[in-house]
């Protein structure tokens, strides 16, 4: 061997090292993309209203505006709006993740006539945007008297959602079919194995259908416009129309740094619940 020459088992690893470095590359390159708009929503809400309006754009503000986030939380009862939008979602993820968890249970365990159809319905209902039935579901709600109060986000809850269903259902078709089998020869009902069995094995699941039924809540601003009045509304809908001057002009220095402290719960609810998530999207196309 020569001094120049590499050891035979060298080639391997300077390829492994490349690829390492290449994956990290991307996921950097990835990372920036993914946080970009949060880091320029942060930095507007550090800005003057002429730095925002300037052209060139102003990439860094002058002087760091942190008043700007408490005129953002003091212009509105802040915690007032916070505390509707945390109700109504957190009313809504508790029991959507509950039922979702029981019909995909269902659909994953029993046998019935016609269950592969009803599960592609299900599933073919998610293309159906919100859109389409908003009208008809305001309709519904205002027959029964429900506009202006929490009920409608009862039985949103209550209906399940589809794609949590089809999380749940993937999830349950994966666990061993001996458990159901030993928990029936000691006397268990499909009740009793729902909830002591296959509801206890699929945390990473109901980790992940929380934050996700919690995040489509908090985010949602159709919904709450439409039927909540500005006392019962949520921070959503406050965020974005009583920032305004009084010529009905928004400012958008206050809405972007009333958006960052919108954004701050959902980002712990993640950083808290992420190992959850991640497991729970990573095991629920497995079988």
């Amino acid at each position: 061997m020569t001094a120049t020459s590499l050891p035979p088992n060298s080639a391997p690893r300077v390829r492994v090292r490349a690829n390492r470095l290449v994956l990290y590359t991307v996921l950097v390159a990835l990372t920036g993309l993914f946080i970009g708009p949060f880091g320029w929503l942060v930095l507007a809400g550090l800005k003057t209203p002429a730095e925002l309006a300037a052209s060139p754009v102003h990439w860094l503000p002058t002087d760091f505006q942190w008043q700007n986030f408490a005129d953002a939380f003091n212009l509105i009862d802040f915690l007032g709006y916070a505390r509707n939008s945390l109700i109504i979602a957190l009313i809504y993820a508790v029991l959507v993740t509950l039922s979702s968890a029981w019909v995909g249970f269902g659909f994953a365990r029993l046998e019935a006539p016609g269950k592969k159809t009803l599960f592609g319905i299900l599933i073919g209902s998610m293309m159906l945007p919100q859109m389409i039935t908003l009208l008809p579901t305001y309709l519904i709600f205002a027959k029964l008297g429900m506009v202006d109060t929490y009920w409608p986000w009862v039985f949103w809850g209550l209906a399940a959602a589809p794609y949590l269903v089809f999380l749940f259902r993937q999830f349950f078709a994966g666990l061993p079919r001996e458990l159901e089998e030993a928990a029936i020869v000691d006397g268990c009902g499909y009740g009793m194995i729902f909830w002591r069995i296959f509801l206890p094995q699929s945390w990473p699941v109901l980790s992940a259908s929380f934050v996700i039924a919690f995040t489509w809540s908090w985010g949602d601003y159709i919904a709450p416009q439409l039927l909540l009045s500005t006392d019962k509304s949520t921070l959503a809908v406050a965020v974005m129309t009583t920032y305004v001057t009084s010529a009905g002009t928004p400012v958008a220095n206050l809405q972007a740094a009333a958006s960052v402290m919108y954004v701050v719960p959902i980002l712990l609810i993640f950083l808290v619940a992420q190992r959850g998530f991640v497991a729970g999207m990573a095991t629920t196309g497995l079988k």
